[in-house]
């Protein structure tokens, strides 16, 4: 069994930055691609970044792209989300999900707020 645990949100001025972590549990983690979504108020999931199990290639979502940067740890089963330049549109509950052995698994996600 997967359990993802997110933290590392909270609230920020524009501008500012946050790191998230989600710290996985169970089976699987060194050889799986992890990854984060986000979901505003009102507004569908949203792919933020992806990252696969050794790192070799990494995706973002052009409205992150060279602001945020995805990484991890295969010897803390841990991926971070470093968050930079961060706007009031980035507001929202960052979720982290694990693709492994066809099934994917998500966490309950983090609050991120930026205000303006």
């Amino acid at each position: 069994q997967v359990q993802l645990v997110e933290s590392g949100g909270g609230l920020v001025q524009a501008g500012g930055s946050l790191r998230l972590s989600c710290a996985a549990s169970g089976r699987g983690f060194s050889s799986s691609t992890m990854g984060w979504f986000r979901q505003a108020p009102g507004k569908e999931r949203e792919f933020v970044a992806r990252i696969t199990w050794g790192g070799g290639s990494i995706y973002y979502a052009d409205s992150v792209k060279g602001r945020f940067t995805i990484s991890r740890d295969n010897t803390k089963n841990t991926v971070y989300l470093q968050m930079n330049s961060l706007k009031p549109e980035d507001t929202a509950v960052y979720l982290c999900y694990q693709v492994y052995s066809a099934a994917t698994y998500w966490g309950q996600g983090t609050q991120v707020t930026v205000s303006s």
